[in-house]
């Protein structure tokens, strides 16, 4: 490794998905492997992959307890290994060397993990089976020495003095935000994590998250840096703003990747990754190709072509997904399980279409073209005016991005005050992504209407995608006030603080009688919103919900 490579240097640090991937570089370690194999020093299985690469395993837990590349040693800081959740205890640790492969068992309880080398990769393959709730395994953490990469990307906590909520949420000398949580990037929108000084790259290239939860659009923990080292995560299970049960069986393979400074290479990445060789290594739980079935579709009609379409497939086994083509719909979801799932459809995060599909072994399902009807799609709905998007998501509402990789009280947000007029030209961007309670419940939005306008009852939706603490929008329009609407389902745990709107989309619709309307035309009718809920505590963790759009329906 050269001398800069060694310095705590700051450059880019990357979490990209398929669209950047077309950029990246192949892995360095294609070098010829002469020295590939393993040793035993006593404490731990010692692999070296012949090209750039030695790691030990700890016989006694299955710790990752060395990842020297290039001689340097990158694991470790705070006395704590690289290891499945928080590290396992006492295990059973096997190791068997097949021709260029060598694969490295952890047996804990129930739960059984993996790595596996290849002789002249700078790679380690990583599988982990968690069979059931005995054994705690959420997460794979790689833990790297502090200065070796530095980062201070919206998506990473780093240190920070001033602790704002719980003991995971930050404030820097200037006031920005950051946590761990905050992972700015949906699952769907990378396939590897990462840092790079320009000469050595270091990432965690994810799984196909086949047993995950949480779906495509779900954010999880990517990564964090601090003042004592950083990690690079691949989340398992993930319970912070879940929607989903857990899932359980066999995820991976997800790849510890060292490079030349450059990104993993394409052939890494979930969709792409084939492990042919890893068929009869008698990982448990494993499913080879030639066991698993695709889902194709001609295509879908009924689409918003402004908006991009996936194809999700999800039972309580397995979650899967793809991108329907923008021309036509077309979409091909490959390497599932054989199974009975919910295809679902989405237009942005939000779902259209649901229909059952049946996956066999070896074999192709193939739909005909898929119709989503006008009516599955709220925007198709004639409105008198409409705020928002009718997407799944608040985006292009005040302060919604921002909110993915920052708290709430961030000063780079703008007010979470702020009331609209219809008509005004800048009614999404003025209304706040987010309400709260104990922060800006009671936003009023004055519009105008027609007198034929006025003289009939209408419908007033108002979308949300994620509640926290049953939050959930009551209506005042002029003097007449509408019933508390039921809590929908949604996560129990903290979300708009956390960086994460996902949880489930909820239309609330609201019949408004002619009577409440103004019958001068020249005055403005107010609409005020308040959040109601007996729970939550006060300002950012009272009782609050995401807003995805509302309307008036003509």
């Amino acid at each position: 490794m050269s001398g800069s490579a060694r310095r705590p240097v700051r450059r880019r640090t990357f979490v990209l998905g398929s669209a950047a991937a077309a950029a990246g570089v192949a892995l360095t370690g294609t070098a010829q492997a002469a020295s590939f194999g393993y040793t035993d020093d006593g404490s731990n299985y010692v692999i070296d992959t012949g090209a750039n690469l030695v790691f030990k395993v700890s016989k006694t837990n299955g710790d990752l307890t060395s990842l020297v590349y290039r001689g340097t040693e990158y694991q470790g800081y705070d006395g704590k290994n690289s290891h499945v959740e928080s590290g396992l205890g006492t295990s059973t640790v096997t190791i068997t060397q097949s021709g260029s492969t060598i694969l490295v068992s952890v047996t804990y309880g129930t739960l059984k993990h993996y790595y596996a080398a290849r002789s002249g990769e700078n790679n380690v393959y990583v599988w982990t089976n968690k069979a059931d709730t005995s054994v705690s395994a959420t997460r794979y953490i790689v833990r790297v020495k502090a200065g070796l990469f530095l980062n201070d990307e919206p998506d990473s906590y780093t240190y920070a003095p001033t602790t704002i909520e719980a003991a995971d949420v930050f404030a820097k000398s200037d006031g920005q935000t950051r946590s761990k949580h905050y992972s700015k990037l949906r699952v769907i929108d990378y396939n590897y994590v990462g840092w790079t000084t320009g000469s050595v790259g270091l990432y965690v290239v994810r799984s196909n998250h086949e047993k995950a939860s949480g779906g495509p659009f779900y954010r999880s923990l990517l990564r964090h840096q601090s003042a004592a080292g950083g990690g690079l995560y691949e989340i398992l299970y993930y319970g912070e703003n879940q929607t989903e049960a857990q899932r359980f069986g066999l995820q991976g393979p997800y790849v510890i990747a060292f490079t030349d400074g450059g990104t993993p290479s394409s052939a890494l990445f979930p969709g792409t990754l084939t492990t042919s060789w890893a068929d009869s290594l008698g990982i448990s739980g494993y499913v080879a190709a030639g066991g698993r079935g695709r889902v194709a579709g001609v295509g879908v009609s009924g689409r918003d072509t402004a908006y991009a379409y996936t194809v999700g497939l999800a039972n309580s086994a397995a979650q899967y997904w793809g991108s329907a083509r923008a021309s036509d719909g077309y979409f091909s979801v490959s390497g599932v399980l054989p199974g009975t799932y919910t295809l679902t459809i989405f237009k942005g995060e939000l779902a259209v279409y649901t229909t059952s599909v049946t996956v066999t072994a070896g074999a192709t399902t193939t739909l005909n073209t898929i119709a989503i009807p006008s009516s599955n799609d709220p925007a198709n709905a004639s409105a008198i005016w409409r705020i928002g998007t009718w997407d799944g998501t608040p985006s292009g509402f005040k302060n919604a991005a921002l909110m993915t990789y920052a708290h709430p009280s961030d000063p780079r947000a703008a007010a979470w005050t702020g009331n609209v007029v219809i008509g005004s030209g800048s009614e999404t961007a003025s209304f706040p992504a987010y309400i709260w309670q104990g922060v800006n419940s009671g936003l009023l939005v004055y519009f105008k209407l027609t007198a034929a306008q006025a003289a009939a009852a209408h419908t007033l939706r108002i979308g949300v995608t994620t509640a926290y603490a049953n939050g959930r929008p009551r209506v005042t329009v002029n003097s007449w006030v509408s019933a508390i609407p039921s809590p929908p389902t949604q996560p129990s745990t903290r979300s708009l603080t956390v960086g994460s709107y996902r949880g489930n989309n909820y239309t609330f619709t609201y019949s408004v009688p002619a009577s409440a309307w103004l019958t001068d035309t020249s005055q403005y009718n107010v609409l005020k919103i308040d959040v109601v809920s007996g729970s939550g505590t006060t300002a950012y963790l009272s009782a609050g919900t995401s807003f995805d759009a509302l309307d008036l329906l003509a």
